[in-house]
């Protein structure tokens, strides 16, 4: 019999040192050799350098602007530009792109946070209709990248707990830079203590960036071009972003939120009270293109989460805990609705560790799905992935065996749909015939 303290305290002692974040696993749509995401860039930098936006309501430290922030929350949200390195100053574009297109084992390079520039600030208080003339500037610099961008929208990262500044923004970086840099990111660091020992802490602390990351929707879609403002929120980022969303689907002004032109919203192993997120669902379910939720019914991590909450959570959920009306609407969302679950199955995808938490970015299966599903906006049955249905008409959907193989044509299809005859991959990441 296995008691759950001691492995819960094994476990925090393994957990409670941060390694230094690396280079995720190249999904596997781009190692092939055929698709290359970043032949398509126009306008791409061949350096293993790269800048991403942020937003923080972590309290700062030093002058203004110092770009210092640390784990106690504020009440202000500050804007302005990361800049992130892959691997050592001066390393080849060559080397980068080539770990970034096959299917490469060995130790990746770590993602180094070189720099935060601090561009505006915005108090929760203010209103949105308005916003401050830095704030306009931060918005205007938003509006530049989006349009010199290949992707027109616009995708909000939101981390989870025991995750420091540098982790948030390297993170956030990786995701950009998989997409062939062709994608505008804004990573949303709330302020994690990035210890796992102050747990609690951090989930009080999600409470308290609710509203700043509603005031941040409202603002993005007001004051940019975006087409679509996407959202990933992984592990416990889902406690911000589930009542985030649902304070706006409550508070929307006769247009059911359409004005803040939500895409796609992605829930990674999220660490939020299953029962709580169907009670939310309804209120915001019609604002956004789609919902996907990725589960791993093995996952380690929120195993303990569910014994410190007392309840399960929606990336490990327990059914039973839903009451008959609940779980009827549930399954009617999963076959009427834009709403997915993705069964992630250790079994069937080759190398993911059975108790997997980060499998969104460490599996290049997982990883290939969610860019798929960001960069084109289709539904599982267009991106490869097997329906499924449980006893009582419950739908889900899982990866097929031969996964691998099946997104090499997805991609030549909806590149094909979107660009034309998708161009040959460059040696180097080299520019590609104008789309």
């Amino acid at each position: 019999m296995i008691r759950p303290w001691p492995v819960l305290l094994a476990v925090i002692i393994l957990t409670g040192c941060q390694p230094p974040q690396r280079l995720m696993p190249a999904p596997i749509v781009f190692t092939t050799g055929e698709h290359s995401p970043f032949t398509v860039n126009q306008t791409l930098e061949k350096t293993n350098q790269l800048q991403i936006f942020y937003a923080t309501n972590r309290y700062p430290l030093g002058p203004r602007g110092s770009g210092i922030y640390t784990i106690l929350p504020s009440t202000t949200l500050h804007l302005g530009l990361a800049s992130v390195r892959i691997g050592p100053e001066g390393k080849p574009w060559e080397s980068l792109y080539a770990l970034s297109t096959n299917p490469y084992e060995g130790d990746r390079p770590v993602l180094s946070l070189e720099s935060l520039k601090e561009i505006a600030q915005m108090e929760s208080k203010e209103g949105t209709e308005w916003a401050s003339q830095e704030a306009q500037g931060f918005f205007n610099l938003i509006n530049e990248a989006l349009a010199q961008s290949l992707d027109k929208d616009l995708t909000i990262y939101v981390h989870g707990v025991n995750t420091s500044v540098e982790a948030a923004a390297a993170q956030a970086a990786q995701y950009r830079h998989f997409t062939g840099r062709n994608s505008v990111v804004l990573v949303f660091m709330w302020p994690s203590t990035a210890n796992l020992l102050r747990y609690l802490t951090d989930v009080a602390n999600t409470r308290l960036s609710v509203p700043l990351f509603a005031r941040l929707i409202e603002s993005l879609a007001r004051h940019t071009a975006a087409e679509h403002i996407n959202v990933l929120a992984y592990s416990a980022g889902a406690q911000i972003v589930t009542p985030g969303l649902a304070s706006l689907g409550v508070g929307s002004k006769g247009d059911g939120g359409k004005s803040l032109r939500l895409g796609e919203i992605y829930f990674a192993a999220p660490d939020v009270a299953f029962k709580t997120f169907v009670d939310q669902l309804p209120s915001f379910i019609g604002m956004a293109r789609r919902i996907t939720v990725a589960v791993n019914l093995n996952d380690s991590m929120l195993w303990l989460s569910r014994l410190v909450n007392g309840v399960s959570r929606l990336g490990r959920p327990n059914p039973s805990e839903l009451s008959e009306e609940a779980t009827n609407w549930l399954i009617d969302a999963s076959t009427h609705l834009d709403y997915d679950t993705i069964w992630v199955q250790p079994d069937v995808l080759p190398g993911l560790l059975r108790r997997s938490h980060s499998f969104w970015y460490d599996h290049p299966w997982v990883s290939s799905d969610v860019l798929i599903k960001f960069l084109f906006h289709v539904p599982p049955s267009a991106r490869g992935l097997d329906r499924n249905l449980r006893e009582g008409g419950f739908q889900y959907w899982t990866f097929p065996p031969d996964y691998d193989a099946r997104v090499v044509e997805v991609m030549r299809q909806l590149r094909a749909d979107r660009l034309g005859s998708p161009p040959a991959a460059a040696v180097g990441g080299g520019s590609p015939p104008q789309p």
